[in-house]
């Protein structure tokens, strides 16, 4: 069976979302846990983490075939800029606020808060990165 690209972009995209989620979480656990950063800095920083791990493995497996895989470093610098500056942007902001509402206001355990702030900001950063990001 012959998917349309959308859904094998998507089912890629959440196959690196995944792994990226598993960065993330482990780069705020050494950040708040073990270096003691503040939850909230330290929510920033791992989505950046997370943001630049993913925008490679997209660059390179998601939508290789309009990146062609590219060498061209002005193109993929470009993409890298527009990624940042829009799932980027986007999931930083929203694991700051859900964050600060739900450990700041609720007292939720900050892991957790975690997954809940990257699961509300999914489909939104599907739709940037396709349409945006990585278009054809």
């Amino acid at each position: 069976m012959i998917w349309p690209s959308w859904v094998r972009h998507w089912l890629k995209f959440n196959a690196v979302g995944g792994i990226g989620i598993l960065v993330q979480l482990a780069a705020l656990a050494i950040l708040k846990g073990l270096l003691h950063v503040g939850y909230l800095p330290a929510t920033a920083l791992a989505v950046e983490i997370a943001v630049l791990h993913n925008f490679i493995w997209h660059e390179r497996w998601t939508w290789v075939e309009r990146t062609g895989n590219a060498r061209n470093v002005r193109e993929v610098l470009g993409r890298l800029a527009r990624f940042n500056l829009s799932t980027g942007v986007i999931s930083t902001a929203s694991n700051l606020l859900f964050m600060s509402l739900l450990v700041g206001r609720l007292h939720m355990q900050y892991l957790i808060a975690n997954l809940v702030s990257i699961a509300i900001t999914s489909l939104a950063n599907f739709l940037l990165s396709d349409l945006f990001v990585f278009r054809s």
